[in-house]
């Protein structure tokens, strides 16, 4: 059975991958697309320390040995404080925008194996940092964006926003600019769960993965995983 569990960090990436992700990936052989928020602490605010983190995937990996688990959070807001720390998150600070999301990753997966005392293959573990945070995928076309949440006025203002990067990924990365934060001026009670997931259904997943280059690389990956062998 090919199956995938994603490991997400709040509702609002839940909601994406129920309403948007696991139906595209059954059409590629998956029987099962599965999502958890990481830690299960729905009235949790942020993602969790790592700690905490690591061993709650650590768990789950043991548990569910015949399927591949994803992770899918926001860059942004990933922890940095010593006692909370995410593997890379720091590191990544000092390191071209290209190479930020990598870091990250490799850095997660050094963890997690070094915790399960063992190399895990892809069809097990394939960690996915957001760059840099879920909204920037909702700048991949401004228009349906503006559209998809019912306010068609402001597509010219996300468009200024979005005509200042190279990419939607590379929104940037404070308590100001981050995309969430610049949504949030403009959309006053903007509801993240809601209106988020409508945006990325108005936009599609095709456009979406045309203008994120990291989102398209981790699809294509889950898309072309194979049939996982079982291990103990």
């Amino acid at each position: 059975m090919k199956r995938l569990l994603v490991h997400v960090e709040g509702q609002t990436e839940e909601t994406f991958v129920n309403e948007v992700l696991a139906p595209h990936l059954l059409d590629f052989g998956f029987e099962d697309v599965a999502v958890r928020i990481i830690g299960s602490a729905r009235m949790r605010s942020g993602i969790p320390a790592w700690q905490s983190a690591r061993d709650d995937l650590v768990r789950q990996i043991r548990q569910s040995t015949s399927c591949c688990h994803t992770t899918m959070v926001d860059y942004y807001r990933l922890p940095t404080s010593k006692a909370r720390r995410w593997p890379g998150r720091v590191e990544a600070n000092g390191v071209p925008y290209p190479n930020k999301a990598g870091t990250v990753e490799s850095a997660i997966l050094a963890a997690i194996e070094e915790e399960l005392e063992m190399e895990l293959p892809p069809t097990r573990f394939i960690p996915f940092v957001l760059m840099h945070e879920y909204e920037g995928l909702l700048f991949s076309d401004c228009e349906k964006f503006a559209r998809g949440i019912e306010r068609p006025d402001l597509a010219k203002d996300f468009q200024g926003i979005r005509d200042q990067f190279n990419t939607p990924e590379e929104i940037n990365d404070s308590p100001e600019t981050a995309p969430s934060k610049r949504v949030e001026r403009l959309v006053t009670g903007y509801d993240k769960p809601l209106l988020g997931t409508l945006a990325a259904i108005e936009i599609g997943l095709e456009v979406i993965r045309d203008e994120c280059p990291h989102f398209n690389d981790w699809l294509t990956r889950l898309e072309e995983l194979p049939r996982p062998h079982r291990h103990v």
